[in-house]
Parts: structure tokens; C-alpha cells; sequence
């Protein structure tokens, strides 16, 4: 997306990669982009919008993920300064908006604990039938010019515990920066 997120009249880049990284970029000088700034999200981003969305006067980045949680970046400051032994005061407005989300997030936690009874319930039970629960995955096998390489991407609404490469030729596997797996090698039986 293009937006002017910056506020100096000059409309920037947003940018979502498969990778996560969110970043934005500056058009400085006529030549090439400038990255003014860029945040990694835990999986892949799926679209990207700059707009006004939760607060009147502060602009804000809103990008969507590949398992449907929506992640915003303001311009609102975090943090308001008082003067010395100055206590700092809650509108009403502010003070509504916390009790609201208390009181959504106590209910929350009650369906919680009811939907937990129900599955202890239903999963004790002798007509209870077990089944394994259908998920997508987001998977891309790229060529990296750069290097003569291929990377793999897995992607699913689930933690990942294992995955196994079988492969009829020997391959090298290479780590990269954002690998958190723990790579192991056994040889097969060629039969």
C-alpha cells in the first residue's frame, strides 16, 4: 500500500512479506526508496493498509496475517509525560473503554473455562470419537538466484513439531537467520 504515514505530504511505501517483516519506505531522493522502518510479525502477512482507523489525528499501518490475526502500528505516543508529582488523570471516555474491555475479557474467560468443561465432558464420555482437526497450510518451495538455493516455507495455524524431508538425491540443508528448527540427519535405506 501507499500511504502518508510520516505526515509530510509525501506518501510512503508499506511493504508485507511472506517472511513477516513489515517495513516502510521513504521516497527521500528521486533515485532509489529509503526504509525508514521495518517490524517482524511471527508469520507471514497477508495484506497491508495505512488509514485512520482506532484514533481520530493518529494514523495507523493495519496488516492482516496468513492465520487471520490483525496487527496495527500507530502514530498515537505510548506514553504521556506529567510534571512533577503531577498524577495523571483518565477521561472518561479512557475509563470506559478500560472497564468495557475488563468486563469483556472476565466473560471471555468464563466461555473459556465452560468450553473446557463441555470437551472434558464430551472426551470422557464412551461415545466420544476422536479425529485429527483440518487445517491449511501455506507452503512455497522458491529458487534463490543469489545462491543456487531453494527455500522451503511451511506455514499452518498450528505449531509445527516436526517435518521430514525424504529425498532420493543428497541435499544440503542450510540454516538461515530466522530458522528456529533444530535440523537432524539420518541416512535412508535405499531400499
Amino acid at each position: 500500500d501507499s500511504f502518508d504515514i510520516v505526515g509530510d505530504g509525501v506518501k510512503e511505501l508499506l511493504v508485507g512479506r511472506d517472511d513477516g517483516v513489515l517495513e516502510i519506505y521513504n521516497f527521500e531522493s528521486a533515485d532509489d526508496p529509503v526504509l525508514r522502518y521495518d517490524h517482524a510479525l511471527s508469520e507471514s502477512i497477508a495484506s497491508i493498509q495505512g488509514g485512520c482507523v482506532g484514533k481520530d489525528g493518529y494514523d495507523e499501518i493495519l496488516a492482516s496475517t496468513y492465520s487471520g490475526w490483525l496487527t496495527g502500528l500507530t502514530t498515537e505516543p505510548v506514553h504521556r509525560e506529567g510534571g512533577s508529582g503531577e498524577e495523571l488523570k483518565l477521561s472518561q471516555e479512557m475509563q470506559s473503554k478500560i472497564s468495557s474491555l475488563r468486563s469483556e475479557l472476565e466473560h471471555l474467560q468464563i466461555k473459556v473455562l465452560q468450553e473446557r468443561e463441555k470437551y472434558q465432558q464430551s472426551s470422557q464420555s464412551s461415545t466420544a470419537v476422536s479425529s485429527v482437526p483440518a487445517f491449511s497450510v501455506n507452503d512455497k518451495f522458491t529458487l534463490n538466484k543469489d545462491d543456487a538455493s531453494y527455500s522451503l516455507i511451511l506455514e499452518v495455524q498450528t505449531a509445527i513439531d516436526n517435518v521430514l524431508v525424504q529425498s532420493d538425491v543428497p541435499i544440503d540443508l542450510l540454516d538461515v537467520d530466522k530458522n528456529s528448527a533444530v535440523v537432524s540427519f539420518s541416512s535412508c535405506d535405499s531400499e
